[in-house]
């Protein structure tokens, strides 16, 4: 059973960065895909960006795109999110997802994924 914890969720202003974390156990990055999803309130939750279990793929929508990086630190079994130049629309819960994958390819959708952390809030005032 795969397990995801996520951590780094605070109230922040306009422009400043934020990093989240995503803390896996029950698996290895490397025959996962990972994603990072968000949901605002009143909104379904949506795909922000992921990769595929090599790494190789990543993909972002496009509302964060040149502003936020996914990574992995392969030893600590951990996805970061790096979030800067952050707006007020980026205000969501955070949610981290896995799903053991063999291709290597990029899931996106929300049915598409396994396992689910528990969320961080991420709070951006203007």
């Amino acid at each position: 059973q795969v397990q995801l914890v996520e951590s780094g969720g605070r109230l922040v202003q306009a422009g400043d960065s934020l990093r989240l974390s995503c803390a896996v156990s029950g698996g290895t990055l490397s025959s996962l895909a990972m994603g990072w999803f968000r949901q605002a309130p009143g909104k379904e939750r949506e795909f922000v960006c992921g990769f595929s279990r090599s790494g190789r793929g990543m993909k972002y929508v496009d509302s964060v795109k040149g502003r936020f990086t996914i990574s992995r630190d392969n030893a600590k079994n951990t996805v970061i999110l790096q979030m800067d130049s952050l707006k007020p629309e980026d205000t969501a819960v955070y949610y981290c997802a896995a799903v053991r994958m063999e291709l290597d390819i990029i899931v996106m959708n929300r049915g598409g994924y396994a396992y689910w952390g528990q969320g961080t809030q991420v709070t951006v005032s203007s």
